[in-house]
């Protein structure tokens, strides 16, 4: 195998796990010198200090260190092999092992693996990745997207159809109404909201994750402000405590839509640690 390709991809790996974007940064600093509410602020503080310290130790921003979601884009000159698909799995493992994150692979059959009685794997390495997700990108290039999903937003999250009555606001309303309760059970707030709209639950899904790869928190839509707004009128706050900044932007992917009466949405409230991403020309 290929060994820079394996390197690259296992420090990517590192990278997501461990730090946060700078727009991130940024958007952490205007949530703190905006939030009134002292036990808020210092909760959003500490948050951000964490963060640096994960940076500068290339260590776990959570103990929930996530499971590795790839989005894999692909330029119109280029070509992925079956070879290249196996190094970025090495990469991915050796990332794990790396990071660390977190030995959490059930091992056992199917049965064992629903019902957690086959034990756990004490490999890092042992816990699989998502399926890859590709997608064309316009650069003559192959990118990869690295994130690192963890449990809570994934108990938190929700996939349902949305009758929609020809009206937006309508499926916004109840990506809000999703999001305010979501947000209140997860605990590990401030969120970032992401939102998928697709034509079936794989679709929107998808667009959930490209949502989390896309999504700037200093460039927001229409839309994705009104959501965050709205949620955050609910005055839930960092870890519950109350507060301005229960949300601290939301991404958002409208996908192809068919002649329906519904619309299909996915709503994960990510932990204040995600999105964890990092990227990477191969």
């Amino acid at each position: 195998m290929t060994s820079d390709l394996i390197s690259l991809v296992r420090d990517t790996l590192v990278e997501a796990g461990s730090t946060f974007r700078a727009d991130k940064k940024e958007a952490y600093r205007r949530a703190i010198a905006a939030e009134t509410n002292e036990k808020a602020k210092w909760v959003l503080q500490t948050v951000l200090d964490n963060a640096e310290a994960a940076e500068a130790n290339c260590s776990p921003l959570c103990d929930d260190s996530g499971i590795p979601h790839l989005v894999l884009e692909v330029g119109p000159d280029r070509a992925v092999t079956g070879r290249m698909l196996d190094e970025i799995r090495e990469g991915v493992r050796q990332g794990l092992r790396k990071l660390p994150g977190r030995p959490m692979g059930i091992l056992g059959d199917d049965s064992h693996r629903i019902d957690q009685s086959g034990g756990l794997d004490p490999d890092s390495a042992g816990v699989e990745p998502a399926p890859i997700l590709l997608r064309r990108c316009a650069d003559d290039v192959i990118r990869l997207h690295i994130l690192m999903f963890g449990g809570g937003p994934a108990i938190r999250a929700k996939t349902y159809r949305v009758f929609h009555k020809h009206n937006t606001q309508v499926v916004l309303d109840e990506i809000v109404n999703w999001a305010r309760e979501g947000v209140a059970q997860l605990g590990c707030s401030p969120c970032t909201l992401a939102v998928g709209i697709g034509r079936s639950h794989y679709e929107a899904t998808s667009m959930m994750l490209q949502a989390q790869v896309d999504g700037r928190y200093d460039r927001q839509s229409e839309m994705e402000r009104e959501i965050t707004r709205r949620v955050n009128e609910a005055d839930i706050g960092p870890l519950g405590l109350g507060g301005s900044t229960s949300v601290l932007a939301t991404f958002l992917k409208v996908g192809p839509q068919r002649a329906s009466g519904v619309r299909i949405v996915c709503v994960r409230p990510t932990c204040c640690f995600e999105p964890r991403i990092a990227t990477v020309e191969l």
